[in-house]
């Protein structure tokens, strides 16, 4: 009785499932047949409620039984369509194809699965099929076959096919009535109701071309390109013997050279307008000449064709035994289709291959797919691998070229239908319909789908290009079918011995599988964490012998922003274990942690600039990169990263920084900073060892020290700079301050940093203190007779720390030092101090004070020299040396002495005179009055 009443539960459980499986579903594709069983209208798919448009008018077929739509349909349309029979295609039975060619819109189609080919057009809007009728080629597989009307009755539509329509106008002659069908048309019935049940492999008939195998073609493809390489060799041989036959001119082939398309061929004819000149051969082998027009010379010798045109100019022209033929050059008529710049014929010589072909056809579009390109002859179609061509050089790798071949350079897979790139993020897979050579990847991967093949692939390549394994991926127990065997692969087997001998190779067309890990997941109540940079963080309940890479992997695994190298494992005791999953995926010595129930393993976050996550690092292992570096910040260090590779991370030191004085700072015994200098300068300069560069660890400060800018306008740079580190410029000169410079620069590097001295400055008494020695000393530098010589030892050694001084030449006379100087006194027009050098003389000195003034006895100049404390004075005749200029009569001067003009009024004779004047003046007046 319980057994009866749980059946009739299940029936009636079951009532409303197989009453929906009988009845139109949302997106149910449908298609209209009349009598002929040929397509009315395309194929109509049917909206999310059930609602089927056709010309603007509204369908509802919700609900409907299938068995009841054709009926439905003939009483609402059958007066607007001449419905003999409905059919109703799930998404299982529709295969997806790719149409190419003279079509509206190329790219992906629905077709019915098993349909015939010759209907491509009647279930999709392709073309106008009332006023084309189209040539189809197939490709399928590595396979490609063009169907003739015979081959179109035998194939029918499979998934994952690719066909190519080439139209041609039907004219007045071979269009029919619709009553004068063709026995094969037909034939060529569409699936009705009846008949849609799929055929089985074996009762499908198909050509042995299109099912032809990938290794058989491969296999072919080798054989043809050997085969061809040694004709085009005894070509290039019988050519050259050929050559040897020439006429002396050469400018001829030889007369048994076969006229193909695109050869140059020159008729003469002497006295007749428009010969003599040179005509190409079309693609249909002829030629056009003057008053005769098109004349067929393809596959003719040059002998055959010159009687061949002979025999057609003799109906129009006289005096024709001076006509010849010759054939000037040999030319390659090649059509060049595809992803290229400007597809179509181009014109080579007969030397050139298919990279000549495609560089005449303006190079290749970005997209290209360069390893899957074809050469097509007549009914043969070639593939080879263009980009190994490119690659390695070897011209085995790409066919030889003859006129009227075609090369068509497919797009990448990459691609969309209306060339952009496909997909959104996270589907950077490819159709599979596009490429059957592709990899299928499907199961517990982040993301499923298919991807393109390449040489080497590797099992571990392919689950990478999904996005690796989901939380519930059964990584011991991946599937693999290559071909017709099936693998089984351990991926955790091999993450825990790294043995690369159990990595299967993946061939072309290959299917992975990766289960989901049902006991893993469900099988008991241990529970381990996963936080942080992850897939899918979350609890997941592991079983016995799951490890860390287990829970790791059902967590989706790190994501990008992951920091392999500082992964936690927090206990349940409290404690927290480090592990470097980096280093263990390099192969270092890290050993996988041991998870136990409770555990949470945390992956934290990498270190950036962008955001405080720096904040996170532990003092301990990070590097303070501060100062003038173009990224200062807190760096995560760890052993093996030197110097050089922080200050890289760091962006590197700026325009500003003074790199010849870096400092480290780092920690040593009870807390104490300790404070070095390193010299990157003079390590970049004049190089070094590389164990002389600062060693890092953990909690190091390098401070890169900037340089002052003007001192002029920001005073308050000078505290970034210590006095050791400086160099100070006072005095005369434009922009006086503190500057940093290197143990390499000199004074003119110094003295120009500054802006250079003033015009006031007094360059002959430069002053330099030196603080770097023992003790304080101070040169002296002529920079005048530096310049008037080139000496350089006259430049002095100027460090870090040092002062230099440059005095004005108009500072007042007493801050002259008396033994530095000569003074000038009496009847001159600027009495004073003057500087003095060893090379002025008496004349310098008198021209400085501005000369004698007009009352200066200059008879009598007295000069007071001080030698050895004792002062002796003498007298110096400037009139009479100016009669007599000898510059040996000019007295020496030294540096202290004392030179002094008198003046004619304060001598005996001027007294005598003013009391003449006197007398003089009282007579006269005394002689008027009487």
């Amino acid at each position: 009785m319980k057994f009866t009443s749980l059946i009739s539960l299940l029936f009636i459980l079951l009532i409303p499932t197989l009453s929906w499986s009988n009845t139109v579903k949302p997106g149910s594709s449908i298609v209209l047949f009349n009598d002929e069983n040929i397509p009315i209208i395309p194929m109509t798919s049917v909206n999310k409620l059930g609602v089927l448009t056709l010309d603007d008018r509204s369908i509802d077929l919700a609900g409907i039984e299938l068995t009841s739509v054709s009926s439905t349909l003939k009483r609402i349309i059958g007066e607007d369509y001449p419905i003999n029979s409905v059919v109703v295609y799930t998404d299982d039975e529709l295969a997806s194809v790719t149409i190419l060619g003279d079509i509206k819109q190329p790219g992906n189609y629905l077709q019915p699965k098993l349909s015939p080919v010759w209907q491509l057009g009647y279930f999709n809007t392709l073309y106008d099929h009332e006023s084309f009728e189209a040539d189809i080629t197939v490709i399928r597989g590595n396979s490609e076959k063009r169907l003739t009307e015979k081959s179109l009755k035998d194939v029918l539509v499979m998934d994952g096919d690719i066909y190519l329509l080439s139209l041609r106008k039907i004219t007045k002659i071979q269009k029919k009535d619709d009553h004068e069908m063709s026995e094969s048309e037909s034939d060529n019935k569409p699936l009705t109701p009846q008949n849609k049940k799929p055929l089985s492999f074996e009762n499908r008939v198909e050509t042995e071309d299109v099912t032809q195998k990938p290794a058989d073609m491969a296999n072919q493809l080798r054989k043809l390109l050997v085969s061809q390489n040694k004709i085009a060799e005894k070509t290039s041989r019988k050519q050259a013997s050929e050559k040897k036959q020439e006429a002396p001119s050469g400018k001829s082939l030889s007369r048994n050279h076969i006229i193909q398309p695109g050869d140059i061929v020159t008729v003469n004819l002497p006295g007749e307008e428009g010969f003599n000149s040179d005509f190409l051969i079309g693609r249909d082998g002829t030629l056009s000449l003057p008053e005769i027009g098109q004349v067929s010379l393809g596959g003719m010798s040059l002998d055959v064709a010159e009687k061949h045109i002979y025999q057609a100019l003799s109906s129009v022209y006289l005096g024709l035994d001076k006509l010849s033929v010759l054939v000037k050059e040999r030319r390659l008529l090649v059509t060049v289709l595809g992803f290229v710049k400007n597809p179509g014929q181009v014109e080579m010589p007969d030397n050139g291959n298919v990279q000549t072909a495609i560089n005449l056809a303006g190079g290749l579009k970005d997209g290209a797919q360069l390893n899957k390109l074809q050469l097509q002859r007549g009914e043969e179609t070639i593939s080879f691998n263009f980009k190994k061509y490119l690659d390695t050089g070897d011209a085995l790798m790409i066919p030889p070229l003859q006129s009227l071949d075609t090369i068509f350079v497919p797009s990448s897979p990459d691609l969309s239908n209306v060339y952009g790139q496909s997909g959104a993020e996270g589907n950077s897979g490819i159709d599979p319909t596009e490429d059957r050579t592709a990899i299928r990847v499907f199961g517990e991967v982040i993301r499923p789908g298919s991807f393109a093949f390449t040489e080497g692939m590797t099992i571990i390549d392919a689950l990478l290009r999904a996005g690796g394994v989901t939380r519930y991926a059964s990584v011991e127990q991946i599937r693999m079918i290559d071909g017709s065997e099936p693998i089984l692969f351990n991926l955790k087997s091999y993450l825990d011995n790294g043995d690369y001998g159990q990595l299967p190779i993946l061939g072309e067309g290959a299917t992975v599988f990766v289960p989901k890990q049902v006991d893993a997941v469900n099988g008991g109540g241990r529970i381990v964490y996963v936080m942080g940079q992850v897939q899918k963080p979350g609890a997941f309940e592991t079983g016995e012998k799951v490890s860390f890479l287990d829970v790791l992997a059902n967590a989706g695994g790190p994501n990008r922003y992951a920091d392999n190298s500082m992964v936690r494992i927090l206990k349940t005791d409290g404690n927290v274990v480090r592990f470097n999953l980096q280093e263990y995926a390099e192969g270092g010595d890290e050993k996988l942690p041991r998870i136990d129930p409770g555990d949470a393993i945390f992956i934290p976050q990498k270190s950036t600039l962008v955001d405080d996550s720096w904040l996170k690092i532990p003092t301990n292992t990070s590097v303070r990169m501060i100062g003038a570096v173009q990224k200062p910040g807190r760096y995560l260090w760890s052993e093996g990263i030197n110097f050089m590779d922080m200050l890289s991370h760091a962006g590197g030191p700026t325009s500003k920084a003074d790199i010849a004085h870096v400092r480290i700072v780092s920690t040593g015994d009870n807390g104490k900073a300790i404070s070095r200098e390193f010299n990157l300068q003079h390590f970049i300069e004049r190089g070094g060892n590389w164990n002389s560069l600062p060693e890092l660890s953990g909690g190091v400060t390098v401070i890169f020290p900037e340089l002052p800018e003007d001192p002029s306008d920001n005073k308050s740079q000078w505290v970034r700079l210590s006095s050791e580190q400086a160099i100070y410029i006072m005095g005369a000169v434009v922009t006086p301050g503190r500057y940093a410079f290197s143990d390499e620069m000199g004074v003119l590097d110094i003295l120009s940093a500054a802006q250079g001295p003033t015009e006031e400055s007094d360059l002959t008494n430069i002053r330099i203190i030196h603080r770097n020695g023992l003790a304080p000393r101070v040169s002296r530098l002529n920079l005048v007779e530096y310049f008037e010589t080139g000496d350089e030892t006259l430049l002095p050694h100027v460090a870090n720390g040092d002062s230099i001084f440059i005095p004005s030449r108009n500072r007042s006379w007493v801050q002259k030092k008396s033994y530095e100087t000569i003074r000038v006194l009496g009847s001159v027009k600027e009495t004073g101090r003057y500087d003095f050098s060893s090379d002025m003389t008496i004349l310098d000195i008198l021209a400085q004070a501005g000369g004698p003034t007009n009352t200066a006895l200059v008879e009598k100049i007295i000069i007071v020299n001080s030698v050895a404390d004792k002062n002796q004075a003498y007298t110096f005749d400037l009139v009479e040396f100016m009669k007599d200029p000898n510059l040996e009569k000019l007295p020496v001067l030294r540096a202290g002495d004392t030179i002094f003009v008198p003046d004619v009024k304060n001598t005996k004779w001027a007294y005598f005179m003013d009391i003449v004047k006197d007398t003089v003046s009282m007579v006269s007046i005394f002689a008027l009055v009487k």
